[in-house]
Order: C-alpha cells, then structure tokens, then sequence
C-alpha cells in the first residue's frame, strides 16, 4: 500500500495507552514490541505477498525471510513464527502450496525458530507469509527513530530487488540475471545484525515496500533529523540501472518515487532518473539500513564483509537540518 495512504489510515485510529507497549504505530517501525518484563519484551511483526519467483519452494523461503528481517531490524531475537496463506481452489496442485510452506519451514529453521501453526483462505492468487515472534531486552531495542545528527548510515545489501524481479516476469532478462538478487532475498539479515550488535546502532530498519528512501524517510521524520545519501555509493544489483532505465521498474516503485519528491526528498541534477527510481524500488528481503556513531562505521563496514555480509556499505549521514537530499 502507498505509504502516504497507510499513514492517513494509521492517524484514524485511537492512540495506544498501554504503558507495556514500548513500540506501537506511532513512528512506523518493523514491529511492535510488548514488554513482559523488565528483562523480556517481546516483538511481533507480519508480513505476506504474492510470488515474486516461479519457484514454489524458493518463494516461500524468500517470504519467510522478509518477514524475519523486521524481527532482526529491531535488535530481536526470532523465537516462533506462523504461517500465513492464501491460495486458489482451481488451478493449482495443493502440491505447490506444499512446497511454498515447505520452504518457509526451511527458512525459519535456518533462522533457528520453528513455524508453530497458521491460517489459510481461497484466494485467486496465491500468498504466503510469516506473523513472527522474536525477545528482546527492553533497554535494547533498535528503533527506527533514535537516530543522531552525525550518524554515518550504513546498508548491507544492494538495491534492485524489484525491477530485477518484474523484468524477469516480463521475460526482459533470464535466470541468470534474476539468480544474484534471489541469493540476497534469501540471505536472512541475521549476521549482519548480530555483527551491528558488536556497536549497536543508534537507528535501524529494513528495506522493503517504501525503498531505501522512503523507510529512511520514517527514520529522519520519527528520530526528527535530516539525511543525506551519496548515490554514488549505495549498492546495486547489475543490470537494475539499465532496467530501470528502460521501464521496468514495478509500479510500486514509481509510487515510491512519488512519495519520495511529495515528502521532501531533495535530488541533485547529476543523479540520474533511473537512479532516482532505484533509490526508491520496492525491495523484497532487502538489508539493514544503519544509523550508527561515525567513530563506528568503518570497523563495523569491515567486520559485516569479513562476516559475508559482502555489499555492506556507508551510504550516507544524518544532518541536523531536517532536508533530505541525494547527491
């Protein structure tokens, strides 16, 4: 959903009083988080789609880690999941549904949890997801809205997720193209957050629906900064600028970019449009995106690819200033 819609949906509904609720819908963060204790809280999150991959088995795993990333966004420690599905009376042998679940199993054993349970509905098109639970201590939580004027902001893996996967569903590029982008939606964001927990960030999400520059976009206007990115650095898939270029991108995430210009962003004439348009691509299980110490960024850049977090890189800092720019 466009961000912009969801956040007018969101101001509708009353506010949360709970005084054990330490995150809610207020900064638009991964997940909620419950405290039980002054040593547990626990954090909760959902997340479901339609396949982005013909590969029954392949998608299921990809969903599973999408949905895990926000757990790892917030500091967190996954300890069960749900599962989540919809799928279609005719058409399809229940033999596919299978090995959709089949491969969110698999994935959230890598991540160390099990899939406890689940629901199911008829739906014409095919979903499937994970409702995760995950532990956290209440004093170290990530947030998406501390980050500090200073901050060097950090991204591990690349962009292009999107337009790599809506060009393969047009027959525009091959699996040979699409295959490096399918091994990052299935790399869970455990290391690199389990490697960011050495020096823990003061701000943290992960980027999926609203693009690079909309999530970072709910971490400036919740933590009441600014930002500004060096396009030169960010990380993308091959092929994904060219793609881009000639029409691929999904329309998500020309909405995306949409939003992006409405809520401020600010692009300097030599970032190109299908750079604009990459920064702003609807990602699928895409990285981590730090707001950490500058006197932390280069150790902690080197110790995420000594980890394999291989595309780990500084992309940008936090300003004082509330302007959000691109060079």
């Amino acid at each position: 959903m466009d961000a912009r819609v969801l956040a007018q949906v969101l101001r509708r509904l009353p506010p949360i009083e709970d005084p054990n609720v330490l995150v809610g819908t207020s900064t638009a963060d991964d997940a909620g988080v419950y405290k039980l204790t002054d040593e547990i809280a626990i954090v909760q999150t959902v997340d479901f789609f339609t396949p982005i991959v013909d590969d029954p088995r392949t998608f299921g795993a990809i969903a599973a880690a999408n949905a895990l990333s926000d757990i790892y966004a917030m500091g967190a420690r996954p300890v069960s999941a749900l599962a989540i599905a919809a799928f279609p009376e005719e058409g399809l042998d229940a033999d596919v549904l299978a090995e959709i679940l089949a491969g969110g199993a698999d994935k959230a054993r890598e991540a160390g949890i099990s899939v406890i349970g689940g629901h199911t509905i008829k739906d014409p098109e095919p979903k499937y997801g994970l409702a995760v639970t995950g532990v956290v201590h209440p004093q170290k939580i990530w947030r998406n809205s501390a980050a500090r004027p200073g901050d060097v902001l950090l991204l591990t893996k690349p962009l292009g997720t999107g337009i790599l996967t809506t060009a393969r569903k047009r027959d525009l590029i091959g699996d040979d193209v699409l295959a490096p982008a399918v091994v990052s939606m299935l790399q869970l964001n455990r290391t690199a957050a389990d490697v960011a927990a050495q020096a823990p960030p003061h701000a943290a999400t992960d980027i999926t629906g609203f693009g690079l520059l909309g999530h970072l976009h709910e971490m400036t206007s919740g933590s009441e900064v600014g930002a500004t990115i060096d396009s030169r650095t960010v990380p993308v898939f091959g092929r994904a600028l060219e793609l881009a270029r000639d029409g691929a991108a999904p329309a998500g995430s020309v909405t995306n970019l949409d939003a992006a210009i409405g809520s401020g962003w600010i692009f300097a004439d030599s970032v190109a449009p299908e750079m604009r348009l990459v920064l702003c691509d609807a990602q699928t299980s895409g990285g981590l995106l730090l707001a950490v110490a500058p006197e932390n960024a280069e150790t902690l850049v080197d110790a995420l690819r000594a980890a394999g977090v291989h595309a780990a890189s500084r992309i940008g800092q936090i300003t004082s200033d509330r302007t959000l720019r691109v060079n």
